[in-house]
């Protein structure tokens, strides 16, 4: 009875997490490049009571194990992707494949965003493409993407070939903005504020070249939240449902408990 209680209890301590999981993919439904997690379970270690053994044709074929509950082993995220909104914002760019859009921090650090949704920082007599937060967006070259204020017509191309017409309206070409694969992306690094950083799970990036790469950029769209609101709140529905019932089984063995001590007496 009181293994009932602490199996019980790592069940509805389990569904908890998975309900806050669930939770936070219906937070960001509306998130910009956001991929949805999944929990993962499983099993703790089992008691065996009785093992399977024959001999000369006599004994038990299977072994008598008693399990200890449930525990979270993983949250992964899936990196399908979401649908293109239609923006016609010139700054704002769909990624579609398993690429990521390179950034860098003040400080030197590399970050990497589904969220394509860049702005035109202006420094004196240049525009320079940053993300929200002011980082730099990068090139292949690891380079800023800076262009004169004078310019106009900034467009990119599929294979992130950026160009801008100058003052004389001559075609420039800016660079190729970086996009970068990962071996694991599920080994990536949240960071918060939709950006991911680089771990030694899931390897250093992936810069494919033109003829290799799978990724293709859409400017004038902005890649939703891959999170399907009928599929989570199903999922919130069955995790509640599982929390409810190992609730009652704690209840059970309580009142079981509570029987063998009124034999007592």
């Amino acid at each position: 009875m009181m293994r009932a209680l602490w199996t019980a209890a790592s069940g509805m301590k389990s569904q908890q997490l998975n309900i806050d999981t669930v939770s936070n993919n219906l937070a960001n439904v509306n998130t910009t490049g956001y991929k949805k997690q999944r929990v993962e379970f499983k099993d703790l270690l089992y008691e065996n009571v009785k093992k399977s053994n024959i001999i000369q044709g006599q004994g038990s074929p299977s072994n008598l194990q008693i399990g200890h509950g449930v525990m979270l082993s993983a949250t992964s995220r899936i990196f399908e992707n979401g649908t293109p909104d239609r923006t016609d914002n010139p700054t704002d760019f769909a990624l579609n494949g398993q690429g990521f859009f390179a950034v860098e921090t003040p400080s030197g650090e590399k970050f990497y965003t589904r969220d394509g949704s860049f702005k035109l920082s202006v420094d004196e007599d240049t525009k320079k493409l940053v993300t929200s937060e002011g980082y730099t967006v990068l090139t292949e070259d690891d380079d800023e993407i800076v262009m004169e204020n004078g310019y106009t017509d900034f467009n990119i191309d599929e294979d992130g070939l950026i160009t801008v017409k100058n003052e004389d309206g001559e075609v420039e070409e800016l660079g190729r903005i970086k996009i970068v694969e990962f071996l694991n992306p599920d080994g990536l690094e949240a960071m918060g504020r939709n950006f991911f950083k680089a771990t030694n799970a899931s390897g250093e990036e992936i810069v494919l070249e033109d003829e290799n790469r799978n990724t293709k950029v859409f400017q004038g769209f902005l890649e939703s939240s891959n999170v399907q609101i009928v599929d989570e709140m199903i999922k919130m529905i069955t995790a509640q449902r599982a929390y409810e019932i190992n609730s009652k089984a704690i209840q059970t063995s309580d009142d079981m408990l509570q029987m063998a001590n009124n034999l007592r007496r």
